[in-house]
Order: structure tokens, then C-alpha cells, then sequence
């Protein structure tokens, strides 16, 4: 006897079906993009909407609410994306990111312009979200920690040219320039207008990129010329990148050495809020910490009372400068140089002959087991902040130039924040929501 056949509930896929849901009710209450659209409509973004040119009485289509890209892409960078087009998807295919946009197409054009080019807007946001925390009590410019972190730059190491071989592809780019000119002028029908406008663009943005590769290989021979002659390099040796000008080749965290910039974070040590960034193209962290200290107290008015920060930012002209404004030093004596004077017999924490009163109080202080406890707290606080920035995946960059890896940097300093700022507020009790609304923000 043969076995009946089961009864089974086919698939339908052409059936229609009326739903009544709306976005809002399909997130959930709790849902963290809520937060993060909370946040963003506390944000002072008229300076976004002062560079709209489509207002009422003249012609232009409406444009997106800078809002909606803001709080996408902080978003994003929270959940560790970091392309333009990989968020555009997600705006069609992901809830979280559908209740954000609220209805408005967004396409990858937009979302990459509106990451990258308002970096003055972002540099200030993050000055007035810190700003309220330190009015609410939740942070104070007490103790700072300073690190820096190597992230690859959007250029591979054999876009790195000599200064011959850019003057012979620069003389190339604009004999393709004109040509494209001369073919649209002779023959119209060469080509659709798309086309043409598109090839001019790329031919006048390598011409571009060649002579600002011109522009960073003058810096580097300034800067080889002031070398002494023994680190001197042949200025005919000296390369710089015809894919993003500024960017050098640097040692990365894995030992090996590409093209990539030098990111630094300050961080307040009791908050975990950063205070401070920077972008550099140097390979070291030599020299960073006064222009940090000299933007913080751009930022906030005062500088922090005690900076930490490891043997490569402490050149003795630098702590002296620290220490005359203010802000006590707290960063160990270099390991080559202490390793050669205890060899020796000597002390490396005695005053040294060239140092200054305020150096040799750095030396003498450095000696405590008071100062080796506090500067411990550096390693817990900036190391902890790049790591977290790593979990974001901020491995590299898909933007070129200084500025514009500056404003990656500050999303990534934004999203951090507004984590610590919840975390902070809620750690809070009773009066944090009434101190919250009476915020300056």
C-alpha cells in the first residue's frame, strides 16, 4: 500500500497583500538607532543648512535634511561601516537604517560628499557635545592621555614616483586634457555629453593630483634639506604618491611599512571622552603633543592640568613648553637613553646639562612610583580608545588627502563619545535628564 500524500502549504510569492505598517512601528522602541536620532536632533547643524541653495523662490529640488545624513552616517560608523556604498545598501535593505532615512532616497554620491566635506562642522560638533558633558559635570580637564595610530591610506606603495617620472606623467595628463577638448570641439557626436564630462573630469583630476604631488615633493625636500648630511636622501630618490599626494609611507601596527597617516586621539583619563584630534602624515609621534595641548585650549579655553604621554611625543622643548603653560608631564625617560646610563653607573633621572627647571622637574618627578602609578593610567585610557576605534574597523581610509582622513577621524571621535556620553548620564542618578535639558547644547 502506497504512503498518502502530505498536505503542504505551498509558497506564493505573487500573492498581493495589504499591510498597514509604517516604519515606526516596525523599530523597535529600544532600538539604538532611536538614540542615536535623539542625539542628532540636539545638534547645532545650522551651518549645514546655511550652504543649501534650494530655498523657497528660486529654482532647485528639495534636499535631504542633514539630519538624516548625519545620523546615518554616525550610525554607521558605529557599527563599523565605512563605505559610502555599503551604506547606501543598507539604506534600501536594513531596517534600522530605512527608519533613519524616513522615506528619503539616498544614494552613495551623497552620503560619500556629506562624510568627507564638512570637517569644520564635525570639529565643531565635537567641541560643543564635549562642552555639554563637561556643563553637566560628567568630564572635567583634569588628566589627559594622548596616542597615535597608523591607518592605511587609500593608495597602493607603487603610486610612489620620483620627481622625473611625475613631471613626464604630468606633461602626459595635460596633452590627454587637451586632447579631449579639441575632440569634443571638433566632433560633438563623438561621444554622449555624459561621456565627455566624465573624461574631462578624470583627465583634470589626474592633472590635479600630479601637480599636488609636485606641491608634497617640495616639503620633502625642504624637510630633507634641514636633515643632518649623514639622513640626508638624494633629492632625486625622494617619491611622493600620484594617488593621494599626502600621504607618506609609515610603519603600521603589523611591522610592515605602507602608505597611511598618523591619527591622534587625546582622552580625558576619569571620562574616557576624547578632547582632542589631529591627522599627520609623520611616521612618528614626535612633536605631537603641543599642537594637541594647543587645541584643546582652543577648544575649551583651558588646557588639561596633567597630559600623559609615551617616550616618542616628550622632546624635552616640548615639555618645557607644557610645563610653563600649566600642564604637568607625565611620560617616561626614553628607553635607549635610561638603558645606556644605568649601564653607565649614572642616574637617568639627575638633572642633565641641558635640561631646563622645568625639564629636570620632569626627570625628578618620573623618578616616583607616584608618577610611574598615574602615567600607568595612559595605556588604559588612549590604547583603550584606538582599540575601540579598531572595533569600528578604522583600518583604513577610502577618502584621500589630510583633511578629509581628518573628518573620518571625527566621526569616529563622535561616535565614541556619544556612547560614553550615554553611558556617563546614565551612571548618573535623578537630576541627569533635568541637567541634560538645561545643557547649552
Amino acid at each position: 500500500m502506497s504512503a498518502a500524500k502530505p498536505r503542504l502549504l505551498y509558497a506564493n510569492r505573487s500573492q498581493g497583500e495589504f499591510r498597514d505598517e509604517s516604519l515606526e512601528n516596525l523599530l523597535p522602541s529600544e532600538h539604538p538607532a532611536r538614540d542615536v536620532w535623539q542625539f542628532v536632533e540636539t545638534l547645532d547643524l545650522s551651518p549645514l543648512l546655511a550652504e543649501i541653495r534650494s530655498v523657497p523662490g528660486h529654482a532647485g529640488a528639495p534636499a535631504i535634511d542633514p539630519k538624516i545624513l548625519m545620523a546615518l552616517w554616525l550610525y554607521a560608523t558605529i557599527n563599523g561601516v565605512g563605505s559610502s556604498r555599503a551604506l547606501a545598501e543598507l539604506c534600501e535593505n536594513h531596517l534600522a537604517y530605512r527608519w533613519l532615512c524616513g522615506g528619503v532616497p539616498v544614494c552613495y554620491h551623497v552620503l560619500s560628499d556629506f562624510r568627507s566635506r564638512h570637517t569644520e562642522v564635525l570639529n565643531q560638533l565635537l567641541t560643543e557635545t564635549t562642552a555639554v558633558m563637561m556643563f553637566e559635570g560628567l568630564v572635567e580637564m583634569q588628566r589627559v592621555a594622548q596616542d597615535g595610530m597608523r591607518v592605511r591610506a587609500a593608495a597602493g606603495a607603487a603610486s610612489f614616483r620620483r620627481p622625473e617620472t611625475i613631471e613626464k606623467c604630468l606633461e602626459v595628463a595635460k596633452e590627454q586634457v587637451e586632447a579631449l577638448q579639441s575632440q569634443s570641439d571638433e566632433d560633438a557626436g563623438a561621444a554622449s555629453r555624459r561621456e565627455q564630462a566624465a573624461r574631462k573630469r578624470a583627465a583634470a583630476d589626474r592633472v590635479s593630483r600630479l601637480q599636488a604631488a609636485q606641491r608634497e615633493l617640495a616639503k620633502l625636500q625642504e624637510a630633507n634639506a634641514g636633515r643632518v648630511p649623514s639622513r640626508q636622501v638624494p633629492p632625486s630618490e625622494l617619491r611622493a604618491s600620484t594617488t593621494d599626494p599626502e600621504c607618506r609611507k609609515m610603519k603600521m601596527p603589523d611591522g610592515g611599512f605602507r602608505p597611511g597617516y598618523n591619527v591622534q586621539f587625546a582622552t580625558t583619563t576619569d571620562s574616557g571622552v576624547i578632547v582632542g584630534v589631529a591627522v599627520t602624515n609623520e611616521g612618528t609621534d614626535n612633536e605631537q603633543m603641543s599642537p594637541m595641548l594647543k587645541q584643546i585650549e582652543e577648544r575649551f579655553g583651558e588646557a588639561p592640568k596633567e597630559m600623559l604621554v609615551d617616550g616618542g611625543f616628550a622632546s624635552l622643548n616640548a615639555i618645557d613648553e607644557a610645563e610653563r603653560n600649566g600642564t604637568t608631564v607625565y611620560s617616561p625617560v626614553k628607553g635607549a637613553e635610561k638603558q645606556k646610563e644605568e649601564e653607565t653607573g649614572k642616574d637617568p633621572y639627575a638633572r642633565k646639562r641641558m635640561d631646563t627647571e622645568a625639564t629636570a622637574q620632569w626627570r625628578a618627578r618620573m623618578a616616583t612610583e607616584e608618577a610611574k602609578t598615574i602615567y600607568k593610567q595612559r595605556a588604559s585610557t588612549a590604547e583603550w580608545v584606538n582599540a575601540q576605534t579598531r572595533n569600528r574597523d578604522f583600518y583604513m581610509v577610502t577618502v584621500r588627502g589630510q583633511k578629509k582622513v581628518l573628518a573620518v577621524a571625527l566621526w569616529h571621535a563622535l561616535a565614541h563619545n556619544f556612547g560614553r556620553m550615554k553611558k556617563l548620564r546614565a551612571a548618573v542618578p535623578g537630576d541627569t535628564a533635568r541637567r541634560a535639558n538645561e545643557s547649552p547644547a
